[in-house]
């Protein structure tokens, strides 16, 4: 968080009795759930206070400095440590600790006429932020949707039932699901990813006993879900049908549905309707829908794959934005378009046709460049947030201005559909998928909100919008009429006062007596301190107040004419504000069509992005050649990691991946630990995610396959779960591939067996492969340091071996400076030469006799593992033997690395 100025920060409010009784009831306060703040509200919700270790918090994370804390009622020993925030402080803080930090939030407020009764008013946690919207996007977008998920876990005999339902609580709508899954719930943890589940509510456990739902609570730390848990009775479905049948807006009874027998997925919709508080709020009934959740639909990804394929950003990119897959590919103008461009992210297609319609549409817009920056510029730019428009319209606090905003909306849509419907790119087919999906339902809905258009047109000044004024039309209505008549009769009868009074006084109109409405006397005149001599000692001018600028002051006529005015203009205000209330409350029976446009306008926005990005690329996209589930190979031809060479510092050295069914659909990459392995590795997951999201891939041609999950084990990153060690969190990743991997899956595995000594890590990874290259058979890729495995292929069938070449020139300076090492790479066919590390230890100067003693403690350890371990496989040294299949080049970044960077 930008840190915030000490000097704005507002002082208490409370004299020295008062302390001490805030004091003893905060002392008082029961305790809470761990990671919440609490806030308390003063003088009105002017500014905030908080307190105890909340305010050490405060003053770490937004001021930087203890000096803001002040202690009440005592000193440093028996006082309680307070620090106080702004408003504005107050809701970036709010901002940052429900979107960024995962906290969860309380304000306190006093009751009106007892100042020492406190009560909870606002709650808040990341997955139900329906207390604070308004304080929270205020003035900035939404970027990501606050969803909320309960579950509830039934294990009988080797099944483990999973239920769930979870609520986007802007959205009125609710989803279950109920699937089987594995010891390891590895569906559920795919589900979580595909849904970007914010908080989770699971069944209170003390002591944490049970282990199917610690299982569970680690699932969920590692995806960075808040915990939130409930007690047992609030997951009892014995209201759960008259609830559902009070919230659904089908006039049949949930009884009737298949949905009501998912009994595990009910008693989790209990829980969340009690968590979101829905039967409360009585404008909730007969709106809700419930959506069967299939989690077949999308390609599943775990939270390792999710993170080795850089899919969202994260606090380790910095202000760089291209460093993230989602970041590379929001170039969405609406933040509708931006959080729709995540959920595509998240939830990769498998039907093939329906990825190919995505892709002829992203086809259309990278063709017709007029269109695309037509929408980007002119049209998408220009709309608002509706899905948060509509929202205020449902939640019954949305004003004149809102209405217009609908408006505003609405007369810009003929611009679209024309914009749209011009579609040209030589091709009859793009321009009947462009208007199936987009043109027909933007006339549509231009139809349906054609009354919306004529109803503001008819009640709502527009030339006053100008000034910021939301206005109903005077001439609208017949008593807004008659009384904006009197209006401006008595203005007309004040300004004749006000001309009789300046030539009796002498004083010119404006320029020295002034007209002006006063806000506690109302409409008087008002002369300068020095020329208010005049009017002393008159009786026909009463003085009324004197302030700097001046003696105001009134008439007889004036006062009279002045009292009736504001009597008018307040019944005027009374008028206007009862038939505003019927324009909103007629506009708000449109938000369905609004929430429809907002999803079309999304959709558009998002395939526009994929079509700006695949076109402005360092080298633009290519359309993937896409062939069903189980059938087909993958072949890229030059491709290259979007996000790495979208960096400003690498020049991108394109290469070639092919994974044939029946010849290699096992490759194993082996080569030093400098750059190159991963990267290719990681980016044929990625251009494989890509490609089912119905974007366009960074290659010069492809052809992939659907896949059903991408799993993925790359290097034990920063993501170390809480007390288990490097090389365990690699064993449980692994496992989990294991158990969820099918034939259809493609398996990214980086540097196994790291962790623990070289043998037992050679057998693990030796093992580990075997049974995905014998048993799971999916295709897999697999970078390594042991080239011992390169051995593989002579027990297991389409085994094919790559190795990354190193290409070194080393400039000729001065010995004392480090030289610049260009290390180009290209993944060759065939196995890596050994002595390379050796070699870069060489480059990097070491002294030569510890190079000398490298080499030859090298050879010995080769030899002494050839006698001594007969049983165990073969040693490749480069020997021609596992050359056999001729060498094909293609290559990976170029790296300008100096000598420290080595390994």
């Amino acid at each position: 968080m930008a840190e915030t100025s000490i000097k704005d920060r507002p002082e208490f409010d409370l004299d020295n009795q008062g302390e001490q009784k805030y004091c003893s009831f905060l002392r008082s306060l029961p305790d809470r759930q761990e990671n919440c703040i609490r806030l308390f509200e003063r003088s009105s919700g002017d500014f905030y206070s908080v307190h105890g270790d909340d305010a050490y918090f405060i003053a770490q994370h937004v001021y930087k400095t203890t000096s803001v804390i002040k202690y009440l009622g005592g000193d440093v020993t028996t006082g309680v440590p307070s620090c106080t925030l702004s408003r504005t402080t107050c809701e970036t803080f709010l901002r940052d600790a429900l979107l960024n930090r995962q906290m969860r939030v309380e304000i306190w407020a006093a009751e009106p006429r007892k100042q020492n009764v406190w009560n909870i008013v606002k709650r808040a946690s990341p997955g139900n932020l329906q207390d604070m919207e308004d304080l929270l996007f205020a003035n900035t977008d939404m970027a990501a949707s606050p969803i909320v998920m309960a579950v509830k876990i039934q294990t009988g005999g080797d099944q483990r039932t999973v239920g769930v339902c979870f609520a986007d609580a802007t959205v009125r709508e609710l989803g279950i699901s109920e699937f089987i899954d594995n010891d390891l719930y590895s569906n559920f943890e795919s589900l979580v990813i595909q849904l970007g589940i914010k908080e989770c509510l699971i069944q209170a456990d003390e002591g944490h006993k049970d282990y199917e739902l610690s299982k569970i609570r680690s699932i969920l730390t590692h995806c960075d879900i808040v915990i939130t848990e409930r007690r047992k009775a609030e997951f009892g479905i014995k209201d759960v049908e008259q609830d559902f049948n009070r919230l659904l807006e089908e006039d049949i009874s949930i009884a009737a549905l298949p949905e009501f027998e998912l009994k595990n997925a009910m008693a989790a919709s209990a829980c969340v309707m009690k968590y979101l508080a829905l039967l409360t709020d009585e404008t909730n009934f007969g709106q809700y829908t419930l959506r069967n959740h299939d989690l077949s639909q999308y390609m599943k990804l775990d939270a390792s794959a999710v993170r080795a394929l850089n899919l969202m950003p994260g606090p380790q990119d910095g202000a760089n934005k291209s460093m993230s897959l989602y970041g590379l590919l929001n170039k969405c103008k609406t933040s509708q378009g931006g959080r729709m461009l995540g959920q595509w992210l998240k939830q990769p297609l498998m039907d093939i046709a329906a990825i190919e319609k995505r892709q002829t549409m992203v086809e259309a817009l990278t063709l017709d460049s007029e269109l695309r920056q037509n929408l980007q510029e002119t049209h998408l730019k220009m709309i608002p947030d509706l899905h948060r428009l509509a929202k205020r319209f449902q939640r019954g606090v949305a004003s004149l201005q809102d209405v217009v905003r609908a408006y505003q909306v609405v007369i810009r849509l003929p611009a679209i559909v024309s914009a749209m419907a011009a579609c040209e790119t030589g091709s009859p087919e793009h321009k009947e998928i462009m208007d199936a999906e987009f043109t027909t339902l933007f006339e549509e809905y231009t139809e349906n909100l054609q009354k919306l258009q004529e109803l503001v047109e008819t009640t709502i000044d527009l030339d006053a919008i100008d000034n910021h004024e939301y206005l109903i039309k005077a001439d609208f209505d017949q008593g807004l009429k008659v009384l904006r008549k009197k209006m401006e009769t008595l203005k007309l009868e004040m300004q004749r006062e006000h001309e009789r009074v300046s030539v009796v006084l002498n004083m010119e109109v404006d320029k020295k007596l002034k007209m002006e409405d006063h806000q506690i006397h109302g409409w008087g005149f008002r002369l300068s301190r020095n020329d208010s001599s005049c009017i002393r000692n008159k009786s026909q001018f009463q003085e009324l107040a004197t302030q700097k600028n001046g003696v105001f002051f009134t008439t007889t006529p004036m006062r009279k004419a002045s009292s009736e005015f504001k009597e008018i203009s307040q019944e005027y205000e009374r008028t206007q504000s009862s038939l505003a209330k019927e324009v909103i409350g007629i506009v708000s029976t449109y938000c369905p069509v609004l929430e429809k446009l907002n999803t079309l306008v999304a959709q558009l926005d998002v395939l526009v992005s994929f079509a700006h990005v695949s076109v402005h690329a360092p080298m633009p996209y290519v359309r993937p050649h896409m062939t069903a589930m189980g059938t087909g190979d993958v072949v890229l031809k030059e491709s290259r990691h979007p996000c790495l060479e979208a960096q400003d510092d690498v020049a991108f050295i394109p290469n070639d991946v092919s994974l044939e069914r029946g010849k290699t659909e096992f490759l194993i990459i082996t080569g030093p630990n400098m750059g190159g392995k991963s990267t290719y590795i990681r980016q044929i997951g990625v251009i494989a995610l890509m490609a089912q999201t119905g974007c366009f891939v960074p290659c010069s041609e492809a052809s992939l396959c659907v896949f059903d999950c991408i799993l993925a084990r790359v290097g034990a990153g920063d993501s170390q779960m809480k007390g288990v060690s490097t090389f365990m969190a690699e064993m449980l990743e692994t496992a989990s591939i294991l158990k969820s991997a099918t034939v259809n899956s493609l398996i990214v595995i980086d540097e196994l067996g790291r962790g623990t000594s070289t043998y037992d890590g050679f057998g693990l990874a030796w093992a580990i492969s075997e049974h995905i290259a014998m048993k799971i058979k999916s295709f897999c890729l697999f970078a390594t340091h042991f080239h011992e495995l390169t051995s593989l292929g002579e027990t297991a069938p389409y085994v094919g071996n790559l190795h990354v070449s190193a290409h070194v020139d080393s400039g000729h300076e001065s010995a004392g400076k480090s030289r610049d090492i260009t290390l180009l790479y290209k993944v060759v066919e065939g196995v890596c030469d050994q002595s390379f590390g050796i070699h870069v230890a060489e480059l990097a100067q070491f002294p030569d006799s510890v190079v000398q003693l490298a080499k030859r403690k090298a050879i010995e350890l080769e030899d002494f593992s050839v006698h001594h371990h007969h049983h165990q496989a073969p040693r490749s040294n480069g020997s021609s033997t596992y050359l056999t299949k001729t060498s094909h080049q293609s290559g990976a970044p170029i790296k300008k690395a100096k000598a420290e960077d080595i390994e």
